[in-house]
């Protein structure tokens, strides 16, 4: 394929290459080939022994849950992360991507989900940000027109001198794809690029990734979305856990399979609580909406139920956590707890009324890693510790935080020792413990187990069934299907702000949640 320049005052800007439309189809040696890839971090590993290759003129969609490894792929390849061992090859040749410059001068580039230009510089200049001129030297005139030639050949009608403030995300996704053209892309990563757009706009975006694979780019589209996979792709590969788990020709490949590859791991030690005796209503959501981020939300909880929240990242799921303990509020609906309707519009409403929310983010939103673990457990609750004089009676702190070591099995030698000192498990412990001292009717628990080891996991798991024994109602909210499912009396499936189904408990599994979550059409579960 030819190279076309434009010319001005001496100066050539080259941009990628193109062609005429099939003058590349996949097929012969891949253009990258990622071979017995590993990437751990800590305890956790990420990756292990991938092997993955792209090939010019294709499509290739990838595919898994939340935590499956498709990220951590991606900034492997785009230069953010090293690998452990394995190689990568371009073109059949070995070579190392130290940054993402490096990923760039090779022909690689990603466009995400939330564009990332500069609003108030203008099209052309964030098309060719990288390499503007020799010299530090711009030669506008090249740049525009070259600039009007790259964007007439994906057949988007932007003015090339306006700023980028005030695109729309439709637009600014074709400037991200015009970046990459002009930095000689070979192989173009598109991670989540339909997230935000509307139906009108992804078939804008899918001609002109359907024009890329004719020019002989090689594609590796990431969604989940799987009704847009199944149209765009030429191959489909799954990952589960880190782990590669199929690859197929989009001929031989469905979304029922797809599915079933994506969460076939065994349950292991997540296997459902036995079911437990529910009490009166303790909470009715109605048609909760928070404008531009979710709508038309309707739930109940009982005391002694669990009610799990699933679907995948941006789903909606922690906002509505976040509304029913007024951290941001609801715009319209309404919530009935207690036998009496009530409007959060703060967290110190929400505890004053028996509602408390355990963060998924235990180290910057959860905890204060400096102070000890009695003055993180009585944090929300202090005045009850204060004397007369303002005062803190630390006695009184120090036996409340005891007695939750012990009923927690908090791993310390002495609750005066620092939060950042404990383990992951002994700091998630704590924070249950700060929240479960406020005495709440309802709790409701952001990503429980996030960032700790298998142990762990189980015992925090069997507090919180022993929690739902005492008459608690609790919300449990995470991006590990397993454990929606081995805890929730009930599952509620959220995708893009929206309710999509709440299943019973007998009626919850994988395949079912997993494709509520997706869009599509809930499969019955094979025999």
């Amino acid at each position: 394929m030819a190279l076309n320049t434009a010319e001005a005052g001496g100066e050539k800007l080259t941009r990628g290459p193109v062609g005429p439309p099939g003058a590349m189809r996949a097929g012969g040696a891949p253009i990258l080939e990622m071979r017995n890839i590993a990437k751990r971090f800590g305890a956790t590993q990420a990756l292990e022994d991938v092997s993955l290759a792209l090939y010019s003129g294709e499509v290739h969609a990838l595919l898994g849950e939340n935590g499956a490894g498709k990220s951590t792929l991606i900034k492997i390849m785009t230069g953010v992360y090293q690998p452990d061992h394995g190689e990568i090859l371009l073109s059949g040749k070995d070579i190392t991507i130290r940054d993402t410059a490096d990923a760039q001068r090779h022909g690689i580039a990603a466009i995400y989900q939330e564009p990332m230009l500069f609003p108030d510089l203008n099209v052309a200049e964030n098309i060719f940000i990288s390499h503007q001129g020799r010299g530090g030297v711009v030669h506008w005139r090249a740049m525009f027109r070259e600039a009007e030639a790259i964007l007439a050949e994906l057949g988007v009608a932007l003015d090339v001198r306006s700023p980028a403030r005030g695109l729309t995300l439709a637009a600014q996704q074709s400037v991200e794809i015009a970046k990459a053209i002009s930095l000689n892309v070979r192989v173009l990563i598109m991670d989540e690029p339909t997230a935000s757009l509307s139906a009108h706009e992804v078939a804008q975006l899918f001609k002109l990734v359907r024009d890329l694979r004719d020019q002989g780019v090689a594609i590796l589209f990431v969604s989940h979305r799987m009704e847009e996979v199944f149209e765009i792709a030429d191959k489909v590969t799954v990952f589960r856990d880190g782990r590669l788990i199929s690859t197929m020709p989009r001929a031989e490949a469905t979304p029922k399979r797809a599915i079933a590859d994506m969460v076939g791991r065994e349950m292991g030690l997540l296997e459902k609580r036995p079911p437990a005796p529910q009490g009166e209503m303790l909470l009715s959501v109605r048609n909760l909406r928070r404008d531009g981020v979710f709508e038309d939300v309707s739930f109940d909880v009982r005391r002694g139920e669990i009610l799990g929240f699933a679907g995948l990242i941006g789903a909606g799921r922690t906002d509505v956590g976040l509304a029913l303990f007024g951290i941001a509020p609801a715009t319209s609906g309404s919530i009935r707890f207690a036998d009496r309707d009530v409007i959060v519009r703060s967290p110190e409403e929400a505890m004053r009324i028996g509602i408390a929310y355990v963060s998924e983010d235990r180290r910057q939103l959860g905890l204060s890693l400096p102070m000890s673990i009695s003055a993180n457990i009585t944090l929300p609750t202090l005045k009850r510790y204060l004397n007369a004089l303002g005062l803190i009676r630390r006695s009184e702190e120090d036996a409340t935080a005891e007695a939750w070591r012990k009923r927690l099995s908090i791993r310390t030698p002495s609750v005066d020792l620092p939060v950042a000192k404990l383990s992951g498990g002994n700091q998630q412990k704590v924070m249950l413990s700060k929240w479960l001292n406020t005495k709440p009717s309802l709790l409701i628990v952001d990503e429980p187990t996030r960032g700790v080891d298998v142990g762990a996991k189980a015992e925090v798991h069997t507090i919180i069934g022993e929690l739902a024994a005492e008459g608690i109602g609790i919300i449990v909210i995470s991006s590990d299907l397993p454990e929606v499912l081995s805890l929730s009396d009930r599952v509620l499936v959220m995708r893009e702000g929206r309710q999509m189904a709440i299943f019973n408990r007998d009626e919850a599994d994988q395949e079912r949640v997993m494709t509520a979550a997706m869009g599509g059409q809930v499969y019955a579960v094979p025999a």
